[in-house]
């Protein structure tokens, strides 16, 4: 795992941990990772899953995912994208 991964997941993990401070890292790491929905040992959870995971708490019910939200156009003209990828400018009849 690369330093920023490491660092995104520190970030991530700190206010959730906070809220269980009774449990050592194991048991919390365990805690996610069922809450994620893994299944199998602990040593076979990635990192991806964890982040995840922890980026769908912070965003909260009914919110878009994150990674998706960044890209998001309101009202994107599907249409025109599709005809300028192909080549036709949309004044072309």
């Amino acid at each position: 795992m690369s330093c920023h991964r490491i660092d995104e997941l520190l970030e991530l993990l700190a206010p959730v941990w906070q809220k269980h401070q009774d449990l050592d890292l194991i048991p919390m790491l365990a805690k996610l990772a069922e809450e994620a929905g893994f299944v199998g040992p602990l040593t076979d959870l990635t990192d991806d899953v964890l982040i995840y995971h922890l980026k769908m708490l912070e965003t909260g019910e009914g919110k878009m995912i994150p990674g998706i939200a960044k890209d998001y156009v309101e009202d994107y003209d599907w249409k025109a994208a599709i005809l300028k990828a192909r080549g036709f400018d949309e004044g072309e009849g």
